[in-house]
């Protein structure tokens, strides 16, 4: 599986991606939330969700957009009767979601340059298609839903763009943004939504999610293990089902906790680990690196320099990794380059 913000399925015609899963696995109380604010007749025109990679973030969105784009008056019976979020899969809007084809719903995410490849981050003039978005009338009157995929990938630029639509939103417009590191993001963004935390997932409910998106029975024993392992991320549990990135995982973990000191010969040997094509290690790597970062963020919350540096090696990080993904690099230059990266930020 190709990890992409919120550790789903990237290729838009997997089973997996958020757009198609109509299961929600765990995170109910937050799906109420939702569903009692819409109901209320007073919703937020912006929502910030948050929490760690592949836990459900951008399913939960999706499953909020299609329901509110299929039931477009909060007062009516549907909406007043509802239990939760759930659309069957055969309503229009479900069917029109999973097929890329709803008009009134606008994904904004990282796309192809004029090259073919995957931009480092969401292009300016992609979020200032919002502008005319919301200024149009929709398809049945109703409502204008944009999903922000995710906040982190948007530059200063696009950000900036994005706070102008926050600022002055029109009638019956919903914005729905995705955050992996709620931290990171520009304060005007997030005054301006209503934050909805995600927690990680139960060891059950990765189970559920992974089971349905990989096709395995509930009983699968190696499923079990990657699910007990991968401390609430179904994407996780997904990548560790390969044997060899949980071992990579935590030869990972090792020499995270030996910052700011690093055995040279020990990370000489995981980057020979990553040599290779293989997309699983990339993204074992890198998602063992942001679980540790963000918990180092959590803790020193109360450190600004400190905050400050882990933030600019974090942006560091994701951007080489990008570029080892787009352009197919070695690998373990990339592993030093981080290690290096977050010893600066031990020493101070």
């Amino acid at each position: 599986m190709s990890e992409g913000s919120d550790g789903r399925d990237d290729d838009p015609s997997g089973p997996s991606h958020p757009r198609r899963t109509l299961i929600l696995a765990g995170h109910r109380e937050a799906e109420q939330v939702l569903l009692e604010s819409f109901r209320s007749g007073r919703m937020p025109h912006a929502w910030l969700i948050n929490g760690p990679k592949g836990i459900g973030k951008a399913t939960l969105a999706y499953r909020m957009a299609r329901f509110v784009l299929a039931h477009p008056d909060p007062g009516s019976a549907a909406v007043q009767s509802a239990t939760s979020l759930h659309l069957d899969p055969e309503h229009p809007v479900a069917r029109r979601t999973a097929a890329s084809a709803q008009g009134d719903l606008l994904i904004l995410e990282r796309s192809l340059n004029d090259k073919g490849k995957l931009r480092q981050d969401i292009a300016v003039d992609d979020v200032r298609r919002t502008v005319n978005f919301f200024g149009s009338t929709s398809w049945d009157g109703g409502w204008r839903v944009a999903i922000v995929d995710c906040v982190e990938d948007l530059n200063a630029s696009s950000a900036n763009a994005l706070l102008k639509v926050l600022e002055e939103p029109p009638e019956r417009a919903l914005l729905l943004l995705i955050s992996n590191a709620p931290g990171r993001v520009m304060p005007t963004l997030r005054s301006r939504c209503r934050r909805l935390p995600l927690k990680p997932l139960a060891v059950p409910d990765v189970v559920e999610a992974a089971a349905y998106a990989l096709g395995l029975p509930l009983d699968d024993q190696e499923l079990g293990e990657a699910a007990q392992a991968a401390e609430g991320s179904v994407a996780r549990a997904m990548t560790l089902l390969d044997g060899q990135a949980l071992a990579l995982r935590q030869r990972v973990q090792t020499l995270l906790g030996t910052l700011p000191h690093v055995d040279r010969m020990a990370l000489h040997a995981l980057g020979d680990a990553m040599a290779g094509t293989a997309p699983e290690k990339l993204v074992m790597f890198r998602d063992t690196v942001d679980r540790w970062l963000s918990d180092q963020l959590q803790r020193r919350s109360s450190d600004l320099p400190t905050m400050a540096r882990l933030s600019d090696a974090w942006s560091r990080i994701n951007a080489a990794a990008r570029d080892v993904e787009t352009y197919n690099l070695e690998r373990k230059p990339f592993v030093f380059s981080v290690f290096g990266w977050l010893a600066e930020v031990g020493r101070g």
